[in-house]
């Protein structure tokens, strides 16, 4: 059965203590931390896919969802605790001269591990329509789902290299935005809680689709998981 996770609920799944939605600029308004434990933090860890590798055939092939999850995602999981274990070290012995290296690594492996996260569980088999507030919220702020689903379809598209694209709240303004995300923490603006997001990264679709990242996109599209996305939403106006 399908999990849906709210802002909240990645913080505690995915391990991140103090580290608060380490994304580049997609913390949350409402800075959750964790209360450190006795022993010290917890290593972070491979959350399971909320459904089958199977489940989302034919948008995406069962083998290719293995490897995304299983190879790349473990491999940000991997990076961001053996950084964190560097940086531990380097407070140890008191050397930070490789502290500019381990903060980026620690960025990038932190961002990777998060928005993979939020990635599952942006999908669910067989996709749906948003509705309620999440659905009032889009129409207010792009116009109507129809000129959402341009934009976000658009943007996605256009993501430079590899990246994201992203669905996010942007409680400054009270209001929902498209982000384009290059690599995991670059265009993005500080503060936005992710609602969904859309992994563009050639891992995720070349196998499948080669070159067709439009294909890719508008099929992601189809498996959007819009009640966790509108449990997210209603957690951010909290």
């Amino acid at each position: 059965m399908s999990a849906v996770i709210s802002r909240r609920d990645v913080l505690r799944s995915v391990g991140l203590g103090t580290l608060a939605l380490s994304l580049g600029g997609a913390a949350g308004g409402k800075v959750w931390s964790a209360p450190a434990p006795a022993t010290g933090p917890k290593e972070y860890e491979l959350p399971p896919l909320p459904y089958d590798y199977g489940a989302l055939v034919p948008e995406i092939e069962e083998s290719i969802l293995r490897v995304h999850h299983g190879k790349h995602h473990a491999g940000y999981v991997r990076g961001l605790n053996a950084t964190l274990k560097k940086l531990e070290e380097a407070r140890g012995s008191d050397d930070y001269s490789q502290v500019q290296a381990l903060s980026r690594s620690l960025a990038f492996h932190g961002s990777g591990h998060i928005l993979h996260t939020l990635y599952w569980q942006s999908m669910k088999p067989g996709g749906g329509e948003p509705k309620g507030a999440l659905l009032k919220a889009l129409e207010r702020d792009f116009g109507s789902f129809e000129a959402f689903r341009a934009q976000f379809l658009a943007a996605t598209k256009a993501v430079e290299a590899s990246g994201w694209g992203l669905l996010a709240y942007e409680p400054a303004g009270k209001r929902l935005v498209v982000l384009q995300v290059e690599k995991h923490q670059n265009l993005t603006i500080w503060g936005v809680v992710p609602l969904l997001v859309c992994d563009v990264w050639e891992h995720a679709y070349y196998v499948q689709y080669q070159n067709r990242r439009a294909d890719y996109v508008e099929n992601f599209f189809r498996l959007i998981d819009w009640p966790a996305a509108a449990k997210r939403y209603a957690a951010a106006l909290e």
